[in-house]
Formats: C-alpha cells, sequence, structure tokens
C-alpha cells in the first residue's frame, strides 16, 4: 500500500510538517509495512516559503527582525543564488501565530520586520522576492514593508510617522519614494481572491483574525479607503483594486502600487514546485488535511486543489479537519473537534496522533 501524506498546516496548532510526521506515525503504528512518502503542503498561507525553501534545498538564512508589535524575533529568508531569488514567508516575523489574543490589534500591528527581511535579500542580491501572503497580523496595506524598503511616511506637519503606533496609518498625509530606485519585483502567493475594498474585503472579512472588534470594522474601512486614494495619487502605475489584494491585510495592494509584481495562485504553484502531481499518480491513497475546512478552503485552498488532482488520476483521498465539509468530494474524512488553542499544542498533537489511530485501526486503507 502506498500512502501520499500531504497536510496543510492545522492553523494555530501545528505545522504542516509536524502534522505530516503524526500522522505516518499514526499508520505505522498499525500497519509497518505500508510505503509511505510525506509532502507537507502549503498555499501562500502560513509557511508556504518555508516547505518551498526545504523541498527545494535552498539556503536558509537567518537573522533578527521585528514582529508584529516591533518586538525582536528571529526570521529567515530562503536563497537561492542562482536566480536572485528570496523566499520570503510574511507569517516569519509578521504574523498573527507571533501574538497573544490579547495582543492582537491592527490600528498597531505592522508588517516593518517582514520588510528587513527583503531588504537584507536585496542586499545579498536578490531582484525577486517570492512572497507567501499568508498568516499575517496586519491591516497596514504593506506600509511597514515600504518603509524598511526606504519609503518614508509623513504626517500632516512633514514629520515622519513612526510605525507600530497606535493609528499610523491614519497619520499618513505624504509619501516619500526613495531618491535611489529598487531594482526588485514580487510574485505574491496568495490562497484567497478576495478584492481588498467592500463586504468581502480584507477588512471585515479577514479582520476579526487579526483581532478587529467587530464594531471597529467601519472605522478602518474608512482609513484605509482613505489611504488607498493616497496610493493611487503617488503610484506611477494605474492602481485598481483586484483580486487577491484582500491577502495579508492588504499587502499585494501597497506593494503594486511601487512594484512590478504578479499575484499567483499559491497552491498551484506550490504543487508545481515539488512535483505533487507525480506524487498523487504514485499514490494508492492520498491523505490531507487543515485545521477547519469550510467554505475558505473550497475556494482554493490547498487541501482542495489537492482533491482536484487526486480526482483526476482517479485517487481515493482522505481529509483530516475539525470544520464542517461544504459538499461531497472526499472519500472519507477524520473529524476532529476543535483543537486547543495556540498555548495548548502538544495536547492537540497527541489529540490528533491518536484520532488518526483510532481510525486506521477501524478502517484500515486497502
Amino acid at each position: 500500500m502506498k500512502i501520499l501524506i500531504a497536510p496543510n498546516a492545522f492553523k494555530g496548532t501545528m505545522k504542516a510538517g509536524e502534522a505530516a510526521e503524526i500522522i505516518r506515525t499514526a499508520i505505522l503504528d498499525k500497519h509497518p509495512d505500508y510505503d509511505i512518502k510525506a509532502c507537507p503542503i502549503a498555499d501562500g498561507g502560513d509557511g508556504t516559503c518555508l516547505l518551498l525553501t526545504q523541498a527545494m534545498g535552498l539556503e536558509k538564512r537567518e537573522l533578527l527582525a521585528l514582529d508584529p508589535l516591533g518586538r525582536p524575533v528571529k526570521g529567515f529568508y530562503g536563497w537561492d543564488i542562482g536566480s536572485e531569488k528570496a523566499f520570503v514567508d510574511v507569517s516569519t516575523v509578521s504574523g498573527v501565530g507571533l501574538l497573544k489574543a490579547e495582543e492582537r490589534d491592527p490600528f498597531i500591528t505592522c508588517t516593518y520586520g517582514t520588510g528587513e527581511l527583503i531588504k537584507a535579500a536585496y542586499q545579498e542580491g536578490a531582484r525577486e522576492i517570492e512572497l507567501g501572503l499568508g498568516g499575517s497580523a496586519t491591516i497596514d496595506m504593506g506600509v511597514g514593508i515600504l518603509n524598511a524598503l526606504g519609503f518614508k511616511f509623513l504626517n500632516q506637519w512633514g514629520r515622519e510617522v513612526a510605525m507600530f503606533s497606535p493609528y499610523f496609518l491614519d497619520k499618513i498625509n505624504f509619501i516619500q519614494r526613495p531618491i535611489e530606485k529598487l531594482n526588485l519585483k514580487f510574485s505574491l502567493l496568495c490562497d484567497v481572491q478576495n478584492q481588498f475594498l467592500g463586504p468581502a474585503g480584507a477588512v471585515p472579512v479577514f479582520g476579526p483574525q487579526k483581532g478587529l472588534e467587530a464594531e471597529r470594522v467601519e472605522e478602518i474601512e474608512g482609513i484605509t479607503a482613505r489611504f488607498f486614494e493616497m496610493l493611487q495619487e503617488k503610484s506611477p502605475f494605474e492602481l485598481e483594486d483586484r483580486p487577491g489584494f484582500g491577502a495579508a491585510g492588504g499587502i499585494a495592494l501597497g506593494l503594486s502600487a511601487f512594484f512590478p509584481t504578479n499575484l499567483i495562485s499559491g497552491p498551484e504553484y506550490f504543487f508545481a514546485k515539488v512535483g505533487m502531481e507525480e506524487k498523487v499518480k504514485w499514490a494508492d491513497l492520498v491523505i490531507t488535511g487543515e485545521g477547519r475546512y469550510d467554505e475558505q478552503s473550497a475556494e482554493g485552498k490547498g487541501s482542495f486543489i489537492l482533491l482536484q488532482i487526486a480526482k483526476k488520476h482517479g485517487k481515493p483521498i482522505h481529509l483530516i479537519t475539525s470544520g464542517e465539509i461544504p459538499g461531497p468530494g472526499f472519500d472519507e474524512t477524520i473529524f476532529l473537534p476543535p483543537l486547543p488553542e495556540k498555548g495548548d499544542s502538544e495536547s492537540a498533537k497527541k489529540f490528533l496522533l491518536q484520532s488518526v489511530i483510532d481510525f486506521f485501526k477501524e478502517n484500515p486503507p486497502e
């Protein structure tokens, strides 16, 4: 029996690689003779560029950068010297997973640390940044990244606005581009199709994940809409809202105002890089999973795209999730109750392990 284990991250609980190893261990506990390949997946969300760095055998360069609240934290980028590309995850130093629930505040949090990683890669010689947009703690429209790259944001008196200060986005009245033009372009790996503005935009849909209270949605929508107009006035390009700009608090929007950018489907890009189609062809059974499979998952997340590949090649596919399944598709589902919140991840891992062991004990794959 050949099994491909390809889970996404169980958000807030465990990384994709940890989940893959737990599932592999659980199956081998009851079926030690099975031939198992593990290929943790990502779709532009948390850890996409980390997994790409590992899968492609790139050099992992580590450095200190600032987290969403301006505190030093260890970050990294994947360095591909041959193509002058660097691979950076927004979630590495600007991710919501770095913050306790009570620390999440999109009126303060900022992507400056991600900009520090990008700047370091640029100084090393990178001319293209592959940027995984998922898991951000911010709705700063990429201002922090731009600031780290040399853009100045001034208040009404011409003084520079301090990043990480309360309402810093609302205080900006002028934008100054760097004197030296940066020879840099971005490929933005995205797992959602939301535009930035509107009822299905970044603020109302993803704001609550970043600590935005319902009664403050309208307030931050007004601030971001005003800043969008400022970017349009300052940008040398025709800047219009489009699908994908709602990802990661508008980072794609801010970067597209000043740099050549290309929005790419995260799962399709990732699967092409790791040869996922060939792995699915090899397998007798595919097992995937994510923390909560829901309507957003079915709009193009990694597990959903993997489902399409499995069906294309006539392979059975199982899903492990604590979410609800919006319609048919997967051959089997291992339903998990809500996993423990961050801070009790060890209990969650033990729970996942036992759940998979119990499932395959009663339903051995054939």
